[in-house]
């Protein structure tokens, strides 16, 4: 029966069969609904250990040796974004595809609903996602809970918002009560002050909030470490900054990070920009607002990580997202300077394999490119 499982039996089937006849009928679903679905059928189909240990095995990739990052350990650069799994409802289930690493939320510190539905739309012309559902999640104690008996195989991070019925001078303590809540559970914590759907959230990219809101958490860090025998050291912390940012806006944003010992920036989250779309105006136009994910982002975050390296010579750890779909864009990511590899509309797009046909792809492009170690590449564009 085992070999007859639905997921275990994927590399017998073509992508082409997923495109043309598992992604077809979830598309015929409302986009959210389709979400939920997939979320369930994961969490359901890899419950037990026997099943994800079996996955694992068609799935899981470690082509590249031991990579660390941050003073963590990684199977491989590809990683799972915030967003898909908000709740943590399938996080070891996701582990078992392949994830190098998976990163859960976002969430705040009170459970709230997020935006009115409809909230998240296809645009398949351009392999790209709007979204503005506003942080919908359980909060971050029912997060903890479910983590202290249910974490994946693989790195653990998790991504930290702000409260929407919180003010924004406020700030500092919610996020500082979410990050208290989930620092035991976290191999890292992403800090999200970047997302378009909460009101005014992105106004803490500003560098002196920021940096006062970084400062506190670090100090906290800091604190939990101390009282925690586990912990041999803090939690490393990153900060998710938007794609729209001025020059100017980043460079300073990149000063804090740097001020503050943060251990790396995660590049980026959604875009507000609607340029450059092959999907008729008047159909992007009646999607509202919100923030725009997929293949449109992928240059635009490959510019911003490129900044980032640069500004800081490459000594600080940048995880690259925004328009993965193949292993040259993956590849694309890290000759910019990341070393880490996030996704999500990719995984929605492209189905359960994508995370081992990216690790055995980038692995045949370094053979392609005669380099013998991935750290070789990072940066390399411009080097």
């Amino acid at each position: 029966m085992l070999a007859r499982h639905p997921l275990l039996v994927t590399r017998r089937i073509p992508l082409m069969l997923y495109r043309k006849l598992l992604r077809p009928a979830l598309f015929r679903l409302e986009p959210e609904t389709a979400h939920e679905v997939a979320l369930r059928t994961l969490s359901t189909t890899l419950s037990t250990s026997l099943i994800r240990s079996i996955a694992a095995r068609r799935f899981v990739r470690e082509p590249f040796g031991e990579l660390r990052r941050f003073g963590l350990k990684f199977s491989n650069p590809i990683g799972l974004a915030a967003g898909f799994d908000k709740n943590g409802t399938a996080a070891r289930a996701l582990s078992a595809l392949g994830f190098g690493f998976i990163e859960v939320g976002t969430v705040t510190h009170l459970a709230q609903a997020g935006n009115p539905r409809p909230r998240l739309f296809r645009l398949p012309m351009d392999k790209a996602l709007i979204n503005r559902q506003g942080f919908n999640n359980r909060g971050a104690a029912a997060l903890a809970e479910r983590l202290s008996k249910h974490r994946p195989d693989c790195v653990l991070g998790i991504n930290i918002g702000k409260s929407r019925a919180v003010e924004l001078d406020d700030a500092t303590a919610d996020y500082l009560a979410s990050f208290e809540l989930v620092h035991p559970h976290a191999d890292y914590i992403a800090v999200n002050v970047s997302s378009p759907n909460t009101p005014n959230l992105r106004e803490l990219q500003r560098a002196d909030a920021l940096e006062a809101l970084l400062k506190a958490l670090q100090k906290r860090n800091q604190e939990l470490s101390e009282q925690n025998p586990l912990r041999q050291q803090p939690v490393p912390l990153l900060v998710k900054i938007a794609p729209d940012l001025e020059a100017s806006d980043l460079e300073a944003i990149v000063d804090v990070a740097v001020r503050v010992n943060l251990s790396g920036i995660i590049a980026t989250n959604t875009t507000t920009s609607r340029d450059h779309l092959l999907t008729p105006p008047r159909e992007v136009t009646s999607f509202g607002n919100g923030g725009l994910s997929g293949a449109p982002l992928r240059s635009r975050s490959n510019e911003i990580i490129k900044t980032i390296y640069r500004l800081t010579k490459g000594r600080l750890t940048i995880i690259g997202v925004g328009g993965v779909f193949t292993a040259e864009d993956a590849w694309q990511k890290i000759c910019a300077g990341a070393s880490l590899v996030q996704l999500y509309t990719g995984f929605i797009y492209q189905g359960w394999g994508i995370a081992r046909d990216l690790n055995d792809g980038l692995a045949k492009i370094l053979k392609r490119e005669g380099i013998n170690a991935l750290d070789e590449a990072v940066g390399s564009d411009l080097k």
